[in-house]
């Protein structure tokens, strides 16, 4: 039996997003966390699952239950409410590895977060192009980070 070889072209990419907003600073914070972790959906509105433990190394994955899921990584730095950095696989079930930083500053009386995905590996094209790319992805949670730190903010909620 013979061994093949194939040769396989090791990609990069890179998301930036950067998005003011209305909200203070800690309530973006709190929603970065359950946009991550409890709240995490898909653009139609299914559930992802996603468990996200906000400490240096705690894990963030998807839970389907009967002790199955997917680990997408571990919090790498937390730095509440100014950095939450992520590292591991995501979502690629190739080998691939990803760096993921959130990154709050107050600018008058706004919150700016900016958003860097940064991934290198064995990534699909699929990735990288057309509706289902991973920046419109991540744009999506940024998107529902600003309206649910918003409307928080408009309500003068804070997370119990």
């Amino acid at each position: 039996m013979a061994a093949g070889t194939s040769e396989q072209t090791i990609q990069s990419l890179e998301v930036i997003k950067d998005e003011l907003i209305a909200a203070s600073i800690e309530i973006v914070f709190e929603s970065v966390l359950e946009q991550l972790g409890p709240l995490n959906e898909t653009p139609d509105g299914s559930s992802l699952s996603m468990k996200l433990e906000a400490w240096p190394g705690g894990r963030w994955y998807r839970d389907l239950g009967n002790n199955t899921g997917h680990f997408w990584g571990h919090v790498q730095a937390i730095k509440p409410p100014t950095l939450l950095e992520i590292c591991g696989p995501l979502f690629m079930s190739q080998p691939a590895v990803s760096n993921v930083q959130y990154r709050l500053t107050e600018e008058n009386g706004l919150t700016r977060l900016r958003f860097v995905h940064r991934a290198s590996g064995m990534i699909p094209a699929a990735l990288t192009q057309g509706d289902r790319s991973v920046s419109n992805g991540w744009g999506y949670i940024v998107t529902k980070i600003r309206e649910a730190a918003e409307r928080r903010s408009s309500k003068g909620l804070t997370r119990d």
